[in-house]
């Protein structure tokens, strides 16, 4: 750095000068001064040198805020408590529901005076007012049904894949990541094609899983997960008593114009990180606007979520960041739940042994062995919230009524996390903008 950018190496190192003296003279101790500095062991740390040149911190989500006061920058709080702040992400609704859900947004226009949710959003909450009106539920489950058969239609176009459309659709696109845990969805898919082999008449109701997800090019184990989740998906296609009831579909290069032709077909949003890992995540946002009902755990803004529509309208399950956090300190061994569990016995032997002419015994012992952590998103701690709680879902999808008038109430209480309400709190708070008319 002091060769390439001799100018920005000067003004760094005085920056960390006059923090660095900052810092010690507010705590008097070594130790903190070693993690708060700017320049330490021939390193530059960025973040640092964020948080000791910005004007304001924040998070992107209430509980990812309280996670950088409460532990990532800590000390610097402690500092400077009036630097930190939080503006929950939010998202376009102009686009990810009046644009991509024209069924939707007519329905909207009808019932909360025509186009003023475009620039109000909040206006989507007089929709509330129709929770209990037949007709209205109706309409909606038919727009649901609509957007269903236009996203089968285009799968097969794109890809060559045929959807049933009486099939719930069950959704997780998003990046593969470990703490995103498309691999504690994989886990349950399993079980049900296990379920399945036992007794072809088990599932009453088609259940279609859809995946999408991109990786970056060195990251060994996402790709396998990838890999996993194709495999699986084959198997089970050719599987004769998996036809008309489970359907594993991976869709081919995840991208925005996808997004927007899959988003207002969802039924189901998997959001399903490990407690206190996700920033915020948007997608959850947009699935909620069109619709869709989450199941997830209390995470990123998930938490706002529930506030805004209650848990009844939402399916929670697992532990919660204090809960993840607690018991990491008290020694979290996989091995544990995977003792005491038959189905997860069978799982992670059914990976041994493989799907698609291949075996997947690197990823069981991801979990049982890990590279010296075993199972570091705690997969298996969850997994039985998660399967308890996901066959909750699929028993009240079975109510048509209950379930549409749920997915009506997630779009009426969708309109705090519109980007307008997002980018007013930062113009209010942190940047002192006024308004231009």
């Amino acid at each position: 750095m002091e060769t390439l950018l001799p100018r920005v190496w000067q003004i760094i190192q005085e920056i960390a000068r006059r923090w660095q003296e900052k810092v010690e003279n507010f705590f008097h101790d070594p130790s903190v001064t070693e993690k708060m500095a700017i320049v330490w062991g021939g390193e530059v740390r960025m973040a640092n040198l964020c948080v000791a040149g910005g004007l304001s911190v924040n998070g992107v989500s209430g509980l990812h805020s309280e996670i950088l006061k409460k532990d990532v920058f800590k000390n610097s709080y402690a500092m400077e408590p009036w630097k930190f702040t939080n503006v929950t992400n939010g998202i376009d609704h102009r686009r990810w529901l009046s644009e991509i859900n024209p069924g939707l947004d007519g329905l909207v226009r009808d019932l909360a005076g025509g186009d003023d949710y475009l620039l109000h959003p909040q206006a989507l909450k007089k929709l509330d007012a129709y929770a209990d009106d037949a007709a209205v539920l109706k309409r909606l489950d038919e727009i649901k049904w609509q957007n269903k058969v236009k996203f089968a239609d285009y799968a097969r176009k794109a890809q060559g894949v045929t959807l049933d459309p009486n099939a719930i659709f069950d959704v997780q696109v998003k990046r593969l990541h470990e703490y995103k845990r498309q691999l504690l969805n994989v886990l349950h898919i399993i079980t049900l094609y296990q379920q399945l082999q036992d007794d072809p008449n088990c599932i009453t109701r088609p259940h279609t899983f859809l995946f999408g997800a991109k990786a970056a090019p060195g990251y060994a184990v996402a790709k396998r997960i990838i890999h996993l989740i194709n495999s699986l998906a084959d198997d089970i296609s050719h599987d004769p008593r998996c036809r008309g009831k489970l359907q594993v579909v991976f869709l081919e290069n995840y991208r925005v114009s996808l997004a927007e032709h899959l988003m207002p077909a969802s039924e189901v949003s998997q959001q399903i990180s490990t407690a206190g890992k996700e920033a915020s995540g948007t997608g959850n946002m947009k699935f909620m606007m069109n619709g869709a009902l989450t199941l997830g755990t209390l995470d990123g803004a998930n938490v706002e979520m529930l506030d805004a529509v209650g848990k009844e309208n939402m399916f929670i399950f697992g532990l919660t960041s204090s809960e993840v956090e607690e018991l990491w300190l008290r020694g979290y061994r996989s091995a544990d739940y995977y003792a005491n569990n038959e189905r997860l016995g069978r799982i992670l032997s059914a990976l041994s042994v493989g799907f698609g002419g291949e075996s997947f015994s690197d990823i069981a012992g991801y979990l049982l062995n890990g590279h010296g952590v075993a199972d570091p998103y705690m997969c298996l701690a969850d997994f039985e919230s998660y399967r308890m709680t996901h066959q909750s879902a699929v028993t009240q999808y079975r109510n048509r009524t209950a379930w549409t008038r749920m997915s009506l109430l997630n779009t009426a209480h969708s309109g705090f996390f519109a980007a307008d309400r997002s980018i007013r709190e930062y113009a209010d708070r942190i940047w002192k903008l006024k308004p231009v008319q």
